[in-house]
């Protein structure tokens, strides 16, 4: 801080289990994530590194290590995951992992069709080496899950051992827990908070409007991801209160 402004809502300090942002690095250059992390570093939990690009990114190791040293837990995006796993090469995917010291990891099914328990098996035999989030949801518009299935299966992720379920809404925030319009699906997203502690949940909500609605509903510390990395700082005055969409949410009486 700048400065000692009274009444910001309290941010827990970093590494933190509540109040998590997750950034989607879509192919940031080495200067750029050099510059992101001098700006925004600090307030930054994960990175993404998104869908498949880590496969064809340039100087991926040295990027890896740049997340590392500043405290962020970096990732392959779950397609990659999913690109691994419908070619029989599970393997091979912790192999990769394990060639770009990669700690973290997603477990997903939004693009192909896994059992969930097979999904589950996977969840637990990574979580014995790796800090895993699973990722709830279908990539395709208009797939509706039933609250009851999302619920089950979240529980069932976290027992496996997740770290952080994900709630699908892609990079563009119109699918799973959002309607394409980008509204949210109220009565699911109550119901999901009705029976999942909210700071095992990850909710993608990659537009403004999206991160104002889950803010005001949980509070400064809701985890959201999928941020554009030009967005994170502006993620974080909304936290704080200090844009005018949250302005009064915070402010005492």
């Amino acid at each position: 801080m700048n400065f000692d402004l009274h009444g910001l809502p309290e941010r827990p300090e970093k590494p933190r289990q509540k109040g998590l942002s997750m950034v989607m690095d879509k192919g940031l250059s080495i200067s750029d994530t050099i510059g992101f992390i001098e700006q925004c570093g600090q307030y930054t939990d994960l990175v993404k590194l998104g869908f498949g690009t880590s496969l064809i990114t340039s100087r991926l190791q040295e990027k890896i290590n740049l997340y590392k040293e500043a405290g962020i837990k970096v990732y392959f995006g779950g397609t990659l995951f999913e690109a691994f796993i419908i070619r029989n090469k599970f393997d091979d995917y912790r192999r990769y992992l394990d060639k770009f010291k990669v700690e973290t990891v997603e477990v997903s099914d939004g693009s192909i069709t896994i059992p969930h328990l097979k999904k589950c098996d996977y969840i637990q035999l990574l979580s014995k080496n790796y800090t895993v989030l699973s990722e709830v949801g279908s990539k395709e518009e208009g797939f509706m899950i039933s609250p009851g299935k999302w619920i089950s299966m979240m529980k069932a992720e976290l027992e496996a051992g997740s770290w952080k379920v994900i709630t699908e809404a892609r990079e563009s925030g119109t699918v799973g827990i959002f309607r394409p319009t980008g509204g949210a699906h109220v009565i699911l997203i109550r119901k999901i908070l009705k029976n999942v502690a909210p700071e095992k949940i990850l909710w993608e909500a990659p537009q403004k409007s999206q991160q104002v609605w889950f803010i005001k509903l949980i509070g400064a510390n809701v985890n959201i991801g999928n941020i554009s990395p030009h967005e994170l700082l502006a993620l974080e005055t909304l936290r704080l209160g200090l844009r005018g969409d949250t302005f009064h949410q915070f402010l005492k009486n």
